[in-house]
């Protein structure tokens, strides 16, 4: 079962930007892309731990700033000869609010 849990307004995240959400044994980056759209994944790059949330938003990737990994939001893949994957979260936006499945974040704390 879902818990949506609202976590702000869809313009506290610039567009191409990110906002980072503090969650029990974990920093969650929330994305926004160029047309609304929002994804939530670790704030961590699979390789070495880099900052995702300080990266560069393009389309529905992020690139991590410190090594250039190209990290999918959708997916939490890494790109190209990367190998790697880092956890996405279910998020939504309604009535222009931010909303995250936190029920989520608790189960994959449980496992």
């Amino acid at each position: 079962m879902s818990t949506w849990t609202d976590i702000g307004p869809l313009d506290a995240v610039r567009r191409r930007g990110a906002r980072i959400i503090k969650a029990p044994g974990q920093d969650l980056a929330v994305f926004r892309t160029i047309d609304d759209q929002v994804f939530a994944l670790v704030n961590a790059c699979p390789y070495r731990q880099g900052p995702l949330s300080e990266g560069i938003v393009h389309g529905t990737l992020v690139t991590d700033p410190l090594y250039n990994w190209v990290i999918s939001l959708e997916t939490g893949e890494a790109q190209g000869a990367d190998e790697g994957r880092v956890d996405t979260f279910p998020v939504k936006v309604e009535g222009g609010r931010i909303l995250l499945d936190t029920s989520s974040i608790y189960q994959r704390q449980a496992a």
